[in-house]
């Protein structure tokens, strides 16, 4: 994505149509009473701007070349009003001026310089500043001088700016003067009041403060800033890159965990990503997840169905699931009578890989009743469990309930079925039909 494109003829041209108006008198424009309050109540909060008397003959030939077009006549009239151009109403016209031509002659320079010449003068109208403080903070990055975007564009949110590019210009201005914290917050904010509008953020916001924060060594920090990236971005590939992170020293329950989730959104797509899954299962004693895992990647492709090792894998867990299934379910059936938290979670473990998630979820429930130490991965197990067996706002609510080094987990999981849920939502709602004709818009 490029970033912060040039400012264009025309959208410049919105910026000075009230300076060129408000040069001229307005005749026969038929106004509504509404319209005319407006202008009147605009017009009573700008301020008066006359020239001096040494500047209004040099003033007249310079609107003389304006209104006639002629961008070398105008340039020669402005350059020989410098000299008599000394109050800061002359500067400021002379400044209005310019940027006219810098307009004509499509010169970023000679239009940066007007508006700064416009804004510094202090007569800018009060309506202005956040347009003209825009444009100037978007010329100033345009031209790399990054601490006077970051004044411009801190001007223009104050005076009520509401351009979608500010808040990318502002954070990649402080990015590139090295103020991360500012570049973040300003990111996490931005990323908030665009959600609320009911817009996607830009990925640039996520993006380059992820590779900042990398860079800086701040892996909490960009893990944060990745989990909020996936509830606007769900695409497999970018939960990939964050749960590689998120795996980054992990413990093998985290790791095992951590693959869970990565099957779940369709970004398990390597050979050796099934593998170490599969090896994983296996170390824990889940033969039912092992031969799920496999036969879903050989279904998508990941794996062969003539893959030596992979069926040397498969033929040895599957021999185990014999009669395995049976004992489960009669220790399942048992519930609070079995003797331990320990024993009530493993069988849990076993059942969460055969897919018997309300089984599971209930063995979970007894192993936190019986006071497992392990509260917080019993926990993310059961709020995983309760969302596979379809109960999402019950697992939601178990989700929030992870501490520790998983909390971290629990959040990503709770960002998945955010996501399913919203899809789901999307699928399953038609969309409202009119109930009326739209109405003609108005003409004047």
């Amino acid at each position: 994505m490029r970033f912060a494109p040039f400012v264009s003829r025309s959208a410049m041209a919105l910026v000075i149509g009230t300076l060129a108006l408000a040069a001229q008198p307005a005749f026969a424009q038929k106004k509504s009473k509404e319209k005319e309050r407006e202008a009147a109540a605009a017009a009573a909060a700008a301020p008066t701007i006359v020239p001096s008397k040494a500047y209004l003959p040099e003033a007249k030939k310079v609107q003389t070349a304006y209104q006639a077009k002629d961008a070398p006549a105008l340039e020669a009239a402005l350059t020989a009003a410098d000299a008599v151009a000394t109050t800061p109403q002359d500067k400021y016209l002379q400044s209005q001026f310019r940027l006219q031509l810098g307009l004509m002659k499509k010169d970023q320079v000679i239009q940066a310089a007007a508006l700064d010449g416009m804004l510094d003068s202090g007569l800018a109208p009060a309506a202005d500043l956040s347009r003209f403080n825009f444009f100037s903070g978007q010329f100033a990055y345009n031209q790399k001088d990054y601490p006077k975007t970051i004044a411009r564009m801190l001007a223009a949110k104050a005076a009520g700016a509401k351009d979608r590019d500010l808040p990318l210009l502002l954070m990649d201005s402080y990015l590139r003067t090295n103020q991360l914290d500012l570049a973040l917050t300003t990111a996490k904010v931005a990323i908030i009041d665009q959600r609320a509008a009911g817009e996607r953020p830009a990925d640039d916001f996520f993006v380059r403060t992820a590779k900042a924060l990398q860079e800086a060594k701040r892996r909490d920090d960009v893990l944060d800033i990745l989990a909020m990236r996936v509830q606007d971005y769900p695409q497999p590939d970018i939960w990939r890159n964050t749960l590689f992170i998120h795996m980054q020293g992990a413990d093998k329950d985290m790791t095992l965990d951590t693959l869970r989730l990565m099957r779940s959104v369709g970004a398990l797509k390597e050979r050796a990503e099934v593998q170490e899954y599969a090896a994983l299962a296996t170390e824990s004693g889940l033969p039912g997840e092992v031969l799920r895992v496999i036969d879903d990647a050989r279904a998508k492709g990941i794996i062969l169905a003539n893959d030596a090792k992979f069926n040397e894998v498969y033929n040895a867990q599957k021999a185990r699931t014999v009669g395995d299934k049976a004992a489960l379910d009669a220790d399942a059936a048992k519930g609070a009578a079995l003797p331990t938290a320990r024993r009530a979670r493993s069988t849990a473990d076993a059942l969460f890989g055969y897919g018997d998630y309300a089984k599971a979820a209930a063995l979970y429930q007894v192993a936190l009743d019986k006071g497992d130490v392990e509260a917080d991965l019993v926990n993310l197990r059961l709020g995983v469990a309760q969302h596979l067996n379809g109960s999402h706002d019950t697992a939601k609510a178990t989700l929030a309930k992870v501490g520790g080094t998983r909390k971290r987990l629990a959040n990503l999981w709770l960002v998945n079925i955010a996501n399913k849920q919203a899809a789901a939502a999307a699928v399953t709602t038609p969309a409202l039909a009119p109930t009326s004709p739209a109405a003609p818009a108005p003409t004047s």
